[in-house]
């Protein structure tokens, strides 16, 4: 299988000390749907816009289908279609409108415009909405909309940064259907930032995890829950000082014990199998129990393994979001 993305050593640093990306090396294969997770302010949104030509990096080297991205961005940005966090559709205009301004952006032959705009209403089910303007448009339309736009000119890679961001579940769900249906007859590469971990585990052929501006794993679903080594107990006391980690450690069965967000984290193969033992143990040492609960490995203990903290949405752009797009508007990528 051919190399759709490859970053090799990427950095990017703004200003003389914010390392937002930091000696990041990945690939992706053709057809791949590859997830990028992190919290805001993590590198995500760096590193898209370094692979889409949108900033160029301080170190490393990307390239898009053996096309090095830096050398080439014109002919980079022939070959993806990007979807960005921000809304970048007209609302005074129409959808077919928004489409067709589109095609002539990316130089579409005029005479395959007007097929090429209606297979795409169609195909992500806008037809009967083509001719309202897109101010009148659900977040769900528009992000579909947004959508058709990227693939206008018939792009093999497609960039998706926050592409559900904002959305109710209902929307979400037709966003994630879209991508299915897109990636089964068309083909396409995808690569995918989001904040939603129950969409990237349904989505995603792999993810990788960026914090902190570096790779702290990269795997299937299933393999990244492989790693987190069994089953999680979760204690939490009533006293939380994170003092009697030894205490559950001694329990029969128990293979790990990490204390995180004032609660104790117990690994065990079998998970429900410790908790008799482990409420015992916390008795008798006179650990207080606020609650106890057993979960089987998720990608939110996959995120929690490997940086030490909790998967939760961040309201608002970050710092970095905000150098990032500072930066973009100064021409960053000249």
């Amino acid at each position: 299988m051919s190399i759709a993305i490859e970053a090799a050593g990427l950095s990017k640093v703004f200003g003389s000390s914010v390392k937002a990306v930091d000696n990041v090396s990945f690939q992706v294969q053709e057809g791949e749907v590859f997830g990028f997770l992190g919290p805001n302010g993590a590198g995500k949104t760096t590193t898209v816009g370094m692979l889409t030509t949108g900033l160029r990096p301080s170190q490393g080297t990307a390239s898009i289908l053996g096309i090095d991205v830096m050398a080439k961005p014109a002919e980079i940005r022939r070959r993806i279609g990007v979807i960005f966090q921000e809304s970048t559709a007209d609302d005074d205009l129409t959808g077919r409108e928004n489409l067709r301004l589109a095609a002539a952006m990316y130089a579409v032959p005029v005479s395959e415009t007007g097929r090429r705009v209606q297979q795409l209403l169609d195909m992500l089910q806008l037809g009967d909405a083509a001719d309202r303007r897109v101010r009148t448009y659900s977040g769900g339309m528009r992000r579909r909309l947004e959508i058709a736009a990227s693939l206008v000119h018939t792009p093999p890679v497609l960039f998706l940064d926050e592409p559900t961001l904002g959305l109710d579940p209902q929307a979400r769900a037709g966003i994630a259907d879209t991508i299915r249906t897109l990636r089964k007859e068309g083909g396409h590469t995808f690569f995918l930032t989001t904040h939603y971990l129950d969409e990237a585990d349904t989505l995603c052929d792999r993810i990788a995890i960026i914090d902190h501006g570096q790779i702290r794993a990269i795997g299937t679903p299933s393999e990244l829950k492989e790693k987190v080594g069994g089953d999680v107990v979760t204690i939490v006391p009533t006293r939380p000082d994170g003092e009697h980690a030894d205490v559950f450690a001694k329990v029969p069965g128990v293979l790990g014990v990490s204390w995180t967000n004032g609660s104790y984290r117990l690994k065990a193969l079998r998970g429900e199998s410790i908790v008799p033992a482990a409420v015992q143990a916390a008795l008798q040492a006179d650990v207080g129990l606020a609650s106890v609960s057993v979960k089987r490995p998720s990608l939110d203990e996959v995120f929690l393994e490997f940086t030490g903290r909790e998967y939760r949405e961040e309201e608002g752009p970050s710092a970095t979001d905000w150098a990032v797009r500072v930066q973009r508007f100064r021409g960053g990528a000249r």
